[in-house]
């Protein structure tokens, strides 16, 4: 009986031992912040113009998964976009972190359109691929890869006593000269990689004020 209770006791140590490594052991350990989406399943049909808090178990750095809303700049159209054209948007709201704003609203975003495809007569509808690949904070820039999950129509920027010029700050512009969002696009498919397809053979025509929802595909230190 004693060799019996001995064994028993050694199983349940080995047992420990091995439910410890799967929490501690290189399998189990989590290197940088993770991403947590929302709880909520219902398809998104606005973007998002509130403060967006962020995992802060890493001061400073975004995690890979996390989504941010940015508002393009320029008009692109699958019609006249060329490969390798060089595009601006601005977040929408504030990403903050304990409170604190890691990536203030205005921050310009900067991408590429990486694949275009015009639609033709017959049967193929126009596409976009959009890559993000940098992002200005107070006026550093850090490097960035990023894809499009949704875009939404937006009112555009109004004309407001003349704030809406180039030396206007971000405060002013994110204060209100932004027009309001109206809503998801209809008839614009996003596929895998970002790329943007219209349906029933036109062209995907993203205007000036468009809002893209963007996926980091790696972390961001912003610190």
């Amino acid at each position: 009986m004693p060799g019996v209770i001995r064994m028993l006791a050694l199983a349940s140590v080995i047992a420990t031992i091995g439910c410890g490594a799967t929490t501690s052991g290189s399998s189990g350990t989590t290197t940088g912040p993770v991403y947590t989406p929302p709880t909520s399943n219902a398809p998104t049909t606005t973007a998002n113009t509130n403060p967006t808090e962020v995992n802060n178990s890493q001061v400073g750095v975004i995690p890979a998964g996390q989504e941010m809303d940015v508002r393009l700049g320029t008009t692109l159209s699958s019609n006249t976009a060329k490969v390798e054209q060089r595009f601006e948007a601005t977040t929408v709201a504030d990403m903050t972190q304990n409170g604190r704003v890691v990536i203030p609203a205005g921050s310009v975003v900067r991408g590429v359109v990486s694949a275009v495809s015009p639609a033709d007569r017959l049967h193929r509808a126009g596409s976009l691929t959009l890559s993000f690949d940098e992002i200005n904070v107070r006026g550093r820039s850090y490097p960035i890869r990023a894809q499009a999950t949704s875009i939404f129509e937006s009112g555009g920027i109004r004309e407001e006593g003349g704030t809406a010029g180039v030396g206007a700050g971000a405060g002013a512009i994110v204060g209100g000269i932004l027009g309001g969002v109206k809503g998801a696009i209809l008839g614009a498919v996003i596929g895998a990689g970002g790329a943007i397809a219209a349906t029933e053979g036109k062209d995907v025509e993203l205007p000036a004020g468009s809002i893209i929802r963007i996926r980091l595909d790696s972390p961001l230190n912003a610190r």
